[in-house]
């Protein structure tokens, strides 16, 4: 698992690529990272999703994802409703030479218009150290801070979570504080580090070839 918890629907938590601000909520652009594709998921996308999800080294560090290719069919309704909503964007993440999602990266606003914003993401194991995940980070970042004109995006992430705090410090990512026993996983509570990335921090990393939004 590479990333941080987001609650969502289904116990799981969190069109032409150039679209005004404001058409996300109708339809999600398609986005072009290297040789990863980022889209809305899709219902054939739940087997991929469930195999890649579900295994203990990815799963360990999120909140419970479904245990079906039904619950996952739920989840993904519920992404598109919430996304209709105004609430909340969850992109699957396709490698190049693929057609279904191998992982997910997912949004949801914490205040009205999306100003302040949290993001998790989780994507399967065999995808580890390929720079998929990156890639793909990076071309969100970029939509949430420019199309949705989000000001601080938030992410959590267990302190155990060495690969997840790992992938949030090389995005550029501050880490701001550790809160004491806010994660509830397994029957144990975890403690867990809060993260934030701002739109000023971001453009900034524009300006600098080395940054990390590079």
């Amino acid at each position: 698992m590479i990333g941080a918890t987001t609650q969502t629907g289904d116990s799981m938590a969190m069109a032409p690529a150039a679209v005004n601000a404001t058409d996300w909520r109708r339809v999600l652009p398609v986005l072009e990272a290297g040789a990863v594709t980022l889209r809305e998921l899709q219902l054939s996308d739940a087997p991929t999703l469930l195999e890649m999800l579900t295994t203990h080294e990815v799963a360990r560090f999120i909140s419970p994802p479904p245990t079906s290719v039904e619950g996952f069919e739920r989840f993904i309704d519920w992404t598109h409703r919430e996304r209709a909503a105004g609430r909340y964007i969850c992109f699957g993440i396709v490698p190049a030479g693929l057609e279904q999602a191998v992982g997910i990266i997912q949004v949801r606003t914490l205040t009205p218009g999306f100003d302040v914003a949290e993001w998790g993401f989780a994507i399967g194991s065999s995808f580890w150290g390929t720079g998929t995940f990156q890639e793909a980070a990076k071309k969100v970042l970029a939509f949430v801070f420019t199309d949705v004109g989000t000001h601080r995006l938030e992410a959590r992430s267990a302190v155990r979570n060495g690969r997840g705090n790992g992938a949030l410090q090389k995005l550029g990512a501050t880490r701001e504080a550790v809160l004491r026993r806010s994660f509830l996983r397994g029957g144990v509570y975890h403690d867990q580090v809060i993260w934030s990335i701002c739109q000023d921090d971001w453009r900034e990393w524009q300006r600098q070839p080395s940054g990390p939004a590079h």
